[in-house]
């Protein structure tokens, strides 16, 4: 009797921090759907928006990769760089 009631309470033991763990993760992943949905509905995320930051993007991989090609220390140009 005394090993069964020792079993019944080192698995509610267990079982306290695993339950308030799923707690937290379904807490925290409905704020984080709730987050999507509000960035999605922004005002100011507009097509034209969303071109321009993907152009900028590119500019700064293709930035990186040049970076990546060459022995030159980029960070050392002068500011006004053009290619």
């Amino acid at each position: 009797m005394a090993a069964a009631r020792r079993w019944a309470l080192a698995l509610l033991r267990g079982s306290v921090p695993v339950a308030a763990g799923y707690l937290l993760w379904v807490a925290v992943g409905a704020g984080e759907e709730r987050r999507r949905e509000t960035l999605k509905a922004l005002p100011e995320v507009s097509p034209e928006l969303l071109a321009q930051r993907r152009r900028q993007n590119e500019l700064v991989m293709a930035a990186l990769r040049e970076a990546a090609e060459t022995d030159d220390n980029v960070a050392r140009r002068p500011v006004p760089w053009r290619k």
